[in-house]
């Protein structure tokens, strides 16, 4: 009743904050074990899940940086260190950078978050026989609990970002072979190494039952148990603001009249996290590997239209949720803006106005000769250019500043204490990135 009463009296002082409320669209989070948690949290800072032990999922979706690792285009395998920091290992070379920003895991927990990556190629399908669509086949995404845990099978499948190269261990030779899932797979390679350590194999059986096998599917279970509990951020100013908890700052409740309203921001970043879950292209320009068809010679991103094959499709992304947005850059698929206020400034006036500065982009120490192509490729920059959908906006210096104040509204940092943080010391024994 207690809370009944705050949203009548919110709505009629803020009425525009609550329209969450209105639309019933309050977020519903998945429940876990602690047990669970716990053991994933260990395994998600854990190099003994990558090829050549030398890389977790941790080292690119660091609490330091926002859950992501503060560049434009990370350096998974082959690198050494963390965060802009990280530089190419000149005794294991990278082969090339990832193509896309690593993105942030705020939220994942919520049920609403069914489409995985920037280009959604993994995402929740009712009408698929495993209810999940993927480029892997349907044989591969039995056992999975939810999306969430089923897009860890891609990073450690990847050569680039933590299966490693050719020879270079047997993860990756299985890898190469395509030999991912089954006896003597890559994924089965992974499950034994975990079950060979004591500590993993009687947490394991805690929750699976004594004897019972380690499959991948149940480290993948357990890592996003730990993804969906650390990382709820939902107890920022602006959901406080929604429960009528405490008010909006002046600057922000004026931010968020400009995001609803004239900047028409929320026609993409809409509901409770502020994403439709849907793609769209902004024109951002290109740089760094990209992913095209296996045929094209280019360093160009196709976006989802690599995934459906749509014309329509190529050169969008995913609309990420923004919350704790002013935490987790550089932004865009693939990081082209450090600054939050300079991807606004360029999102609202779109391709048309917006001089990009290459200056500013932050990429980890590599010698990729390859990293401009597609900026300096006419065509490709027409063509990017030709998917954009972003309206073009004018906006004062006054509304900018009230929109960057709403977005900093969006920021919950609760997760900071109440979380499990960074392991000192994880089973396997191996270096923990801190």
């Amino acid at each position: 009743m207690k809370q009944s009463w705050l949203i009548i009296l919110a709505s009629a002082v803020f009425p525009s904050l609550c329209q969450a409320y209105d639309n019933d669209d309050r977020p519903v989070f998945s429940t876990h074990d602690y047990e669970a948690v716990e053991l994933g949290w260990l395994l998600f800072y854990d190099p003994i899940l990558s090829g050549n032990r030398n890389i977790s999922c941790g080292t690119c979706h660091h609490p330091k940086f926002g859950t992501a690792d503060g560049v434009a285009l990370s350096l998974g395998e082959g690198g050494i260190g963390l965060g802009p920091e990280r530089i190419a290992d000149p005794k294991n070379m990278p082969e090339q950078r990832i193509p896309r920003n690593a993105p942030a895991l705020f939220n994942l927990g919520a049920e609403e978050f069914q489409v995985m990556f920037h280009d959604g190629r993994l995402e929740a399908d009712p009408t698929q026989p495993g209810g999940m669509r993927t480029p892997l086949g349907q044989d591969m995404v039995a056992g999975f609990d939810s999306v969430l845990s089923a897009q860890a099978m891609f990073p450690v499948l990847s050569p680039d970002e933590m299966a490693g190269h050719y020879s270079e261990n047997e993860i990756a030779q299985a890898v190469r072979l395509g030999r991912l899932s089954g006896e003597g797979g890559a994924w089965d390679l992974i499950s034994q190494r975990v079950s060979d350590i004591p500590e993993y194999e009687q947490r394991f059986a805690a929750l699976l039952g004594p004897g019972e096998p380690v499959e991948f599917t149940d480290i993948a279970n357990v890592l996003a148990a730990f993804i969906a509990e650390e990382w709820r951020a939902d107890e920022s100013p602006y959901d406080l603001a929604l429960t009528g908890e405490k008010p909006l700052s002046d600057a922000a409740q004026r931010g968020q009249d400009i995001f609803t309203g004239k900047a028409q921001c929320s026609s993409c970043h809409s509901g409770r996290f502020q994403t439709n879950h849907s793609f769209h292209g902004i024109g951002i320009p290109q740089f760094g590997p990209g992913k095209a068809a296996r045929f094209e010679s280019h360093n160009r991103d196709e976006g989802r239209g690599r995934v459906t094959g749509q014309l329509a499709d190529f050169y969008t992304f995913r609309t990420p949720s923004l919350r704790n947005v002013t935490l987790t850059g550089p932004y865009g698929h693939n990081g082209a803006f450090t600054d939050l206020r300079e991807m606004v400034a360029f999102h609202t006036q779109a391709v048309s106005e917006h001089e990009f500065d290459q200056e500013q982009v932050v990429l980890p120490v590599f010698d990729a000769p390859n990293d401009w192509d597609a900026f300096t490729d006419q065509q490709a920059v027409a063509d990017i250019k030709a998917a954009s959908s972003a309206p073009v906006i004018s906006l004062s210096e006054g509304e900018m500043d009230d929109l960057i104040a709403f977005l900093d509204a969006l920021t919950d940092v609760n997760w900071r204490t109440r979380g499990l943080g960074v392991p000192e010391a994880v089973p396997s024994g191996l270096p923990v990135d801190r």
